[in-house]
C-alpha cells in the first residue's frame, strides 16, 4: 500500500510571510496540530505547530515571576505575548528541516518514520511540492479499512 492510498489530499496550510494571528486562525479552524508552509511560489518549505505557537508566548518562569508568580499573572502576561506576536510573521517559527515523504512511498515506511521520530503528521512532498499529509489516525484507518 502506498502513502497516496490513504493521505489527507487537502492539507491545512499557510504561506512564508502569515502572521502569527493567521496561523492561530487556521489551526483553529482547521482542527490540526500542525499547519504545513508553503513559499510564495507554492513549494514546501516545512511546518509549523500548534505547540511552536503556543510555546512563542507562553512565559518564562522568570517573566512570571517578575510579575508575582501566580497563575494569573501568567495568564495575562502569555495573553499581552499574544497580542504583541499576533501580527509578526511565522516565519522564525518554521521548522524547515521536516521530514516527509513522497505520495509513492510504501505506507509501512512512513509509519517507521512517524513512530521513530514521534511525528503525528507527516507531510507528503512530490518535486518540492506538498500533495498532502499522512497523520497516524490515516495509518490507523488503513489497517481497518485496508487488512
Amino acid at each position: 500500500m502506498r502513502v497516496s492510498d490513504v493521505m489527507s489530499a487537502f492539507p491545512a496550510y499557510i504561506r512564508l510571510g502569515a502572521t502569527i494571528r493567521r496561523a492561530a486562525e487556521v489551526v483553529s479552524v482547521s482542527e490540526v496540530g500542525n499547519l504545513m508552509v508553503l513559499d510564495h511560489e507554492g513549494r514546501f518549505v516545512g511546518s509549523l505547530s500548534e505547540e511552536d505557537l503556543v510555546r512563542a508566548m507562553l512565559p518564562g518562569f522568570d517573566d512570571v515571576t517578575a510579575g508575582g508568580g501566580t497563575l494569573a499573572d501568567a495568564f495575562r502576561i502569555f495573553l499581552e505575548r499574544g497580542r504583541t506576536l499576533a501580527d509578526r510573521p511565522v516565519d522564525p517559527l518554521v521548522v524547515r528541516d521536516t521530514a516527509s515523504v513522497r505520495s509513492t512511498d510504501e505506507l509501512a515506511r512512513a509509519a517507521i518514520v512517524m513512530l521513530d521520530r514521534g511525528i503525528r503528521r507527516l507531510p507528503v512532498v512530490d518535486d518540492g511540492k506538498l500533495v498532502g499529509t499522512l497523520s497516524r489516525a490515516d495509518l490507523c484507518r488503513a489497517v481497518i479499512y485496508h487488512s
